[in-house]
């Protein structure tokens, strides 16, 4: 266990992270920023020093909406425009109005291909961007909204990779490094470079985790669909996953990097700041609220972010947060009002669409001190095992 705490404010979180320690050798890292410094980092578990950067899975979905926000605030992208803008072969079948303001916020009605899709063709990009451009909505664009789980990545990927300033071949890879990494000095990437795949942690599955049951109202024939195909777990730790950009799900990195990445939004961090108060505003503010079409659950989404919702707060059910889970446990988040970020990884994946009750009462401490009050926390935020003293 390591802790560097340069805030005293912060000491209940560093207690709590203490509390929630994965066993059996599991690797947890928690980060957390506050007025663009690094105010908390702490390390759980047994890694060997050279496994530094691990699998985020859908926190991916989180750097894709940071590189849209930046793109919109620049003026290259218009996330209210049509997508077939720039991307004329999407208005195909009846896509013509969706926006890319409706991707990010899963409004699009794509939430899951209609053809059988290969491993092969899911690793390859151009066959499965090409398949979206073809298929038509499930439901009439920006009236409902249902979680996109991986066709969310290529959606907006082909969105922003066409819309971007730069060479017609540009990848989200590329994206990533030119204006996040490397600015950022981030352990960071979506397809990852061969010489980094010996630094990353494997994730553990822990068996002893309850099985999270999905609501009366999920769509398990599209859940089925969006797991299944293509179904890409089996491969999440081999090189051909790893080094293709499956921008909604193989992103690599670590706590450090989601809390500066997200601290930047907010705060000038490290000299960097990534958007103004006024594009934070717009990237978070709710687009759409409800019963998920396809999970079931009540879900809350800004333009690419998740937003606070009974089942994952997010440090708190009535507060400004806007971030991302990634299934396993993973979280990242900032909330501009307070001017903080937390980023929290863990190899020990202990949850499947639900919320991981190490997060939820991490955050929620965590907001609390960051806020210096106490906030309005639903108990179904809180974890018994992790209560404070």
């Amino acid at each position: 266990m390591h802790v560097k705490l340069s805030d005293s404010a912060f000491t209940p979180v560093a207690e709590e992270f203490k509390r929630a320690a994965p066993e059996n050798g599991a690797v947890s890292e928690l980060c957390l920023y506050q007025n663009g410094r690094q105010v908390l980092f702490a390390h759980a578990g047994d890694a060997a020093p050279e496994k530094d950067v691990q699998l985020l899975r859908s926190i991916s979905k989180a750097i894709l909406a940071v590189l849209a926000a930046m793109a919109h605030e620049s003026g290259e992208l218009d996330m209210d425009a049509p997508v077939a803008d720039v991307w004329p072969e999407f208005a195909a079948n009846g896509k013509h109005t969706i926006t890319g303001r409706q991707l990010l916020s899963h409004q699009a009605g794509l939430p899951v291909f209609d053809e059988p899709v290969s491993t092969v063709d899911a690793l390859t990009w151009h066959p499965v961007v090409d398949l979206l451009a073809r298929q038509r909505p499930r439901w009439e664009p920006g009236t409902a909204h249902g979680y996109h789980d991986l066709t969310f990545g290529w959606l907006v990927g082909e969105w922003l990779r066409r819309g971007c300033e730069g060479p017609a071949d540009t990848s989200i890879g590329v994206l990533v490094d030119q204006r996040l990494r490397i600015s950022l000095e981030l352990k960071l990437w979506i397809g990852s470079p061969i010489d980094l795949l010996s630094r990353v942690r494997p994730l553990q599955h822990d068996r002893r985790a309850p099985r999270v049951l999905m609501p009366e109202g999920a769509a398990h024939d599209l859940v089925e669909a969006a797991l299944g195909n293509p179904d890409l777990v089996p491969l999440e730790h081999t090189m051909e996953y790893l080094t293709a950009e499956v921008p909604a799900a193989n992103a690599v990195g670590d706590a450090v990097s989601l809390a500066r990445m997200f601290s930047a939004l907010v705060a000038t961090t490290d000299g960097t700041r990534l958007l103004c108060p006024g594009g934070v505003e717009k990237a978070a503010a709710v687009q759409a609220d409800g019963p998920d079409l396809v999970v079931g659950w009540p879900r809350r989404y800004g333009s690419g972010f998740m937003l606070p919702d009974p089942n994952r707060p997010m440090g708190g059910l009535h507060t400004a947060s806007f971030g991302h889970y990634g299934q396993g446990g993973s979280l990242v988040f900032a909330h501009a009002d307070s001017a903080f970020a937390f980023g929290y990884t863990t190899s020990q994946d202990r949850s499947f669409l639900g919320a991981d009750p190490r997060t939820k009462t991490l955050a929620a401490v965590a907001l609390e001190c960051a806020a210096g009050c106490p906030l309005e926390i639903p108990e179904t935020a809180r974890y018994a095992g992790l209560r404070r003293k």
